[in-house]
């Protein structure tokens, strides 16, 4: 097959574009951005509300500023792993993000984003794929799955996330 014909879902990795593979969800919550932020950027608490990630720990004497490592436990399928991430963007109140692999050489970027409105925010959580990577997958049907099963591990995120703000008072 030439580059220029048509992709198909099995299609390797030559003919794939890592951009194509990206999505944004948001959700507006009862908190006000600082709120919201303080929450995500805790990656501790992550597990409260991601149906896949559990065990996310800064490493000593780290947190939620720019260069800083942590690690986290996931799982999908009844397979577990751990990751390494690199935060690459923490605007109090505004906006946190971090590479799965390392800002240098990773291989999925995870933002949040908060914004006013009303009496709440809209958080939104985006996911891009940075690079391709055997391990996610080879083909363009394994990176649309990949991408669905994620786009639908956010949604149950965010609805986590705002039904944890409505019952947890601001302390």
């Amino acid at each position: 097959m030439h580059a220029s014909a048509t992709t198909s879902e099995h299609d390797v990795f030559e003919v794939l574009d890592a951009s194509d593979f990206s999505f944004t969800r948001r959700a507006w919550v009862a908190a006000a951005p600082a709120r919201v932020y303080d929450l995500v950027s805790d990656v501790s608490a992550i597990g409260r509300w991601s149906p896949n990630a559990s065990d996310v720990t800064f490493d000593q004497g780290a947190g939620p500023r720019v260069g800083a490592w942590f690690s986290g436990r996931n799982h999908k399928d009844g397979k577990q792993w751990t990751t390494r991430s690199q935060v690459v963007r923490a605007d109090p109140g505004a906006s946190f993000a971090f590479v799965v692999g390392g800002a240098v050489d990773g291989i999925v970027q995870w933002s949040w984003t908060c914004h006013a409105q009303g009496r709440g925010t809209v958080v939104e959580q985006s996911w891009q794929l940075l690079r391709l990577d055997p391990v996610l997958g080879a083909t363009r049907g394994d990176l649309d799955a990949l991408r669905d099963y994620m786009t639908s591990s956010v949604e149950t995120t965010l609805l986590s996330l705002a039904q944890w703000i409505a019952e947890t008072p601001a302390g």
